[in-house]
C-alpha cells in the first residue's frame, strides 16, 4: 500500500468513528454503575431563596457549589468515585442563578467553564456524564398553561445555550431536559393541565437541542415522566414519547425516572427491614421485591420494548437505624442495593444513587462519600450492594 493509500484508509476509519453513534439503550447498559454529585452544582447562591422563580445572575453566584455546606469539587472527587466502581455521573446543575440575560437565557461563562471542568474530569477517566437542569424553579414549580408558553420559550433558550456550549464533547456526555417538575408541595397525582405541560417540556428539549447540529443530532437526550415518578407516566397515556429528528427513531432517547421506593423505608425511615429474608425481624415494610420487580418489569415493557432507554437518574436509601440492631440493618440495605442493581441492570437501565454528602440517621442521610474527609467511604455497605 502507498503512503496516499494508508492516509486516505486512515482518514476514512477515523471518519467512521467519528460518526459511529452507540444508541441510548447500549448508553445506558454500560453504566455499570452511575452516581450523582448531589447538593452541588444544583444549589442556590447565598442570599437566593432556593424556591425562588428569579432568574438572575447574583454577586458571587459562581460560589454556588458550595452553598448548602459541601466542600469545592475536586478532580480528587471524581477520581474517588471511579475507583470506587462507578463508570457514570449525573451532575445536577442548576442554570437560573447564572443567567446574565433573562431575554436570551444567555449563561454566566465563568459557571459553563466550571461545569466543563468537572465534565472533563470526569471524561479523563472514561466516566460516561449526565448534564441536566436541575432546580430551575420558574419551569419546575409552574407546569400550568398559564406559563406554559413563556417556559417553553424560555427552556428552548436555555437549552440552545447548553448545547452549544457542550455540544463538542462525544457521546459519553448525555443531556437530560428537565428535573422533578411539579407544584410546589404537590407530589401526588398530577392533573390533565400538569400532564400536558410535563409533556410539551421534553419536546421542546428534543426539538431545540437537535436543532443545534453536530454531535448533538444524535447525541442520547433524556426526557422525564411528571415529578420523575414513573406511576405518572405508564398509564392512560400519561406520558407522550416526544418526536426526535428525522432518522433518528427512538435509538438516541432515554425515559428518565426516580425511584425512592418503598418510601416508607427508603426514605420515610417508618421502617428499619425491606426484602423477604429480614421479614423474621419485624419493622418490615410491606412492599417487597415482588412489587419492585413487577415495577421494573411494566417499565421494561412499555418504555425499553419500544426501543427507548431508561435512566433511573437519583434512587438510594437513607441511614436509618436502631443502634442495638445497627450491623444487620446496614446488612439490610446492601440487600437492597444489590437487590435493586440487579434488577435494573437485568433490563438494560442505567442507575445513578443519590448522594448528597449528608451522614447520621434518619431522614435524608444519603451520603455514601464524605467530601470533605478526603472523600472517606461512610456507607460501605452501600457500595458492597451496588457493586455486588
Amino acid at each position: 500500500m502507498t503512503r496516499i493509500s494508508t492516509l486516505i484508509a486512515a482518514f476514512l476509519l477515523c471518519a467512521v468513528s467519528m460518526s459511529a453513534q452507540i444508541t441510548a439503550r447500549q448508553w445506558n447498559a454500560e453504566v455499570k454503575a452511575g452516581w450523582n454529585l448531589g447538593n452541588q452544582f444544583e444549589c442556590s447562591p447565598q442570599g437566593v431563596n432556593g424556591e425562588s422563580a428569579q432568574i438572575c445572575n447574583p454577586e458571587g453566584a459562581i460560589n454556588a457549589e458550595t452553598a448548602w455546606g459541601n466542600p469545592v469539587v475536586t478532580k480528587k472527587v471524581i477520581k474517588a468515585v471511579k475507583d470506587a466502581g462507578f463508570n457514570a455521573i449525573r451532575i445536577p446543575v442548576r442554570w437560573q442563578c447564572h443567567v446574565t440575560n433573562p431575554s436570551a437565557m444567555s449563561l454566566d461563562k465563568a459557571w459553563v467553564n466550571r461545569i466543563r471542568e468537572v465534565v472533563d474530569w470526569c471524561l479523563e477517566y472514561d466516566m460516561k456524564v449526565i448534564i441536566n437542569a436541575h432546580h430551575e424553579k420558574w419551569l419546575e414549580s409552574r407546569p400550568n398553561y398559564k406559563y406554559q408558553e413563556i417556559n417553553c420559550q424560555k427552556l428552548a433558550l436555555l437549552w440552545l445555550n447548553i448545547a452549544s456550549a457542550f455540544g463538542d464533547y462525544d457521546n459519553r456526555v448525555a443531556f437530560a431536559g428537565t428535573n422533578e417538575v411539579h407544584e410546589r408541595d404537590n407530589w401526588g397525582k398530577p392533573t390533565e393541565e400538569n400532564l400536558e405541560v410535563q409533556n410539551s417540556y421534553n419536546q421542546t428539549f428534543i426539538d431545540i437541542v437537535r436543532a443545534t447540529g453536530g454531535n448533538n443530532l444524535k447525541r442520547h437526550l433524556i426526557v422525564q415522566t411528571y415529578v420523575c415518578n414513573p406511576d405518572f407516566g405508564l398509564y392512560n397515556g400519561d406520558f407522550i414519547i416526544p418526536e426526535d429528528a428525522e432518522g433518528n427513531g427512538l435509538d438516541y432517547m432515554s425515559v428518565e425516572f426516580h425511584y425512592y421506593n418503598p418510601w416508607d423505608y427508603a426514605g420515610e425511615c417508618k421502617y428499619y427491614y425491606w426484602g423477604e429474608p429480614y421479614r423474621q425481624y419485624g419493622e418490615i415494610s410491606p412492599s417487597t421485591e415482588k412489587e419492585l420487580i413487577e415495577s421494573f418489569d411494566r417499565i421494561a415493557a412499555e418504555w425499553g420494548a419500544k426501543g427507548l432507554g431508561v435512566v433511573i437518574g437519583e434512587w438510594g436509601v437513607t441511614d436509618h437505624y436502631k443502634s442495638d440492631q445497627v450491623d444487620l440493618m446496614h446488612e439490610n440495605m446492601t440487600y437492597y442495593c444489590r437487590t435493586f442493581v440487579q434488577e435494573a441492570r437485568k433490563r438494560g437501565f442505567s442507575t445513578f444513587i443519590w448522594d448528597n454528602n449528608s451522614f447520621g440517621n434518619g431522614q435524608e442521610k444519603f451520603g455514601i462519600f464524605a467530601r470533605d474527609r478526603n472523600m472517606k467511604i461512610m456507607s460501605p455497605w452501600i457500595l458492597e450492594g451496588i457493586m455486588q
